[in-house]
């Protein structure tokens, strides 16, 4: 086999963006934690833009806040698909992640507010709410066919509905100052970009260029610009014909590689920069480090299931086609990585207390680790079981 086969099948695997994530984040610890860590944080810190227009911000925000907002596009096409011609187009299905998403975020910041409820730690119940969906997806990636397709977009989804749960809580709780005209910029644009859809507008180009202007109103308004990768994902228009390639799914296509092997690698890199002292381990033993293991290992795990069961139980909702409640477990400890959402919120909730954001970033690590090394061995687990069953044919899902 030639060596540009290889690499042809490296990047068309399924496991292969999971695997170079990983690789991503413990060399960012590395580099982080040797004598590189100084330059590479004066890089991140480095300041691009244009200050005419408001638009110049150290690199790691345009990381963060730009490249991240072309990732939720994708994920969000991916979802519109699905809600449209796919998994999620029956109602059953697609009510199951708004409920297991709503327990997976009470839930963990019920157990957090048991800790911390009245002592200095108090404001970061926020903290175990959100799930990182980049590397929860990435982590189910790595587990290709052994995982069905609709468990993936299950947790897709749920991870979508925490994500926007997450930046609401931001948008009410953690941000000082909403900018309103902004704001009503903003809808405007979504409502021009709907409209475009209903005239079955289908050059991406009347779609695209509107959507920079919502992330740039977004942006501006105080809420996390990345929802205007939903916002503009959920107008692009889908299944115009059956026999021409959807404008959906053409986006979808070009976005798949860039995505997998730059955004996301370089979101891991930037955000997994964090420098390990003594005062971080001692904060995992004390009530802030303790709610946010317990909320997020614990939490998410039960409030998942627990709220998915009730809805299944009442006939609401029906579970992801092929799978299992034991399967179940191992998507509620995956959600559980909290990661770069959990610390942002970490940040926000102790804006002047550096020792408390450098023992919660620490906490966050750990409990994110514990999640994903526990969601992966239970998900395995449980294809073993399943395997000797004839495998259905499925939607074919991307590999985030």
């Amino acid at each position: 086999m030639k060596l540009n086969q290889y690499f042809n099948k490296f990047f068309q695997s399924n496991q292969s963006s999971g695997v170079l994530l990983i690789f991503c984040v413990f060399f960012a610890l590395i580099i982080a934690n040797s004598s590189l860590g100084t330059g590479f944080q004066q890089i991140l810190d480095y300041q691009l833009g244009f200050e005419n227009v408001d638009l110049k911000y150290p690199l790691s925000i345009w990381i963060n806040d730009g490249l991240m907002a072309v990732f939720f596009l994708l994920v969000g096409l991916e979802i519109k698909r699905e809600l449209v011609e796919g998994e999620l187009s029956s109602f059953k299905n697609a009510s199951l992640p708004i409920f297991a998403a709503v327990g997976g975020m009470v839930v963990p910041a019920v157990i957090y507010s048991i800790f911390n409820s009245g002592t200095e730690y108090s404001n970061g119940w926020g903290i175990p709410m959100a799930t990182d969906i980049a590397f929860s997806l990435a982590i189910i990636s790595m587990l290709g066919k052994k995982v069905p397709a609709s468990l993936k977009i299950f947790l897709t989804a749920l991870a979508i509905v925490d994500d926007l749960g997450a930046i609401l809580v931001i948008a009410i709780f953690y941000t000082e100052q909403i900018h309103w005209i902004y704001l009503l910029l903003s809808v405007g644009i979504v409502a021009v970009l709907f409209v475009l859809n209903f005239l079955k507008i289908t050059k991406l180009i009347f779609y695209i260029i509107p959507g920079i202007f919502l992330w740039y109103f977004l942006h501006h308004s105080g809420i996390h610009a990345t929802i205007a990768g939903v916002l503009l994902a959920l107008s692009i228009p889908t299944n115009v014909s059956k026999i021409k390639i959807s404008p959906l799914e053409k986006l979808e296509h070009t976005l798949h590689f860039p995505v997998s092997f730059i955004i996301m690698p370089i979101f891991a890199l930037t955000n997994t920069n964090i420098t390990f002292n003594s005062g971080m381990v001692d904060g995992l033993f004390n009530s802030l480090g303790l709610g946010i293991i317990g909320g997020l290992v614990l939490g998410k795990l039960i409030g998942i299931n627990l709220f998915s069961l009730i809805a299944v139980k009442l006939k609401i909702s029906a579970l992801p086609q092929r799978s299992s409640w034991s399967q179940m477990l191992g998507v509620g400890l995956l959600a559980g990585i909290g990661f770069t959402m959990s610390i942002f919120i970490a940040l926000l909730s102790f804006k002047h207390e550096v020792d408390f954001q450098d023992e919660a970033k620490f906490a966050i690590l750990i409990a994110s680790f514990i999640a994903a090394i526990s969601g992966y061995v239970i998900l395995n687990l449980s294809s073993k079981k399943r395997r000797k069953r004839k495998p259905r044919s499925t939607r074919r899902i991307s590999s985030f």
